[in-house]
């Protein structure tokens, strides 16, 4: 089968591809974005197409694939917003103290250190924190996932070198 034969009969198969939507969604809209997904990646794969093979058989399995695909999309996607509260003001810091104020003390100027290195680094570091993936912070803030490891990398040489100051001088209190 030629290319264009093919081709035609992809786009022919439209409303085949709409009716048998129904199995995935009921809302119209959904239904004909799923069907334009389907018919485009045929069209783009249409060389791994084998003849002999059933057509409408390889669209629909081809739309399966883009309805879970797109499913997991959605469900991620929903899994890592956080409508309470804005990034920046988000406390992740232990405000338990075991009944010694100044360790509690300790612990509030590190946390200023923290949040004082640059709001590129602070982020990714603390959603790094909260045990987010490196994946998942990626996919959060539309970077790279390399962009994600060197910012949380930066961050913590920051942070070490914002708190050398506080580590000599608790040094020097002890001795």
């Amino acid at each position: 089968m030629n290319n264009s034969t093919l081709t035609h009969q992809i786009v022919g198969s439209q409303q085949t591809l709409l009716t048998l939507t129904r199995r995935f969604s009921k809302n119209m809209e959904e239904r004909q974005d799923l069907v334009q997904d389907t018919l485009l990646k045929a069209l783009m794969h249409c060389d791994k197409f084998r003849e002999g093979t059933n057509l409408k058989g390889w669209l629909f399995t081809i739309m399966r694939n883009t309805f879970i695909n797109n499913y997991r999309k959605l469900k991620l996607a929903k899994t890592l917003q956080d409508t309470a509260k804005p990034l920046r003001q988000l406390d992740i810091r232990e405000e338990h103290t075991f009944n010694r104020p100044h360790e509690n003390l300790e612990l509030q100027e590190i946390w200023c250190s923290v949040n004082d290195i640059k709001e590129e680094f602070l982020v990714p570091f603390k959603m790094h924190t909260m045990g987010y993936k490196y994946e998942e912070i990626a996919s959060h803030l539309h970077i790279p996932v390399g962009t994600v490891k060197s910012r949380i990398f930066q961050a913590r040489k920051e942070i070490q070198k914002n708190l050398q100051g506080y580590k000599r001088l608790k040094v020097s209190l002890s001795k």
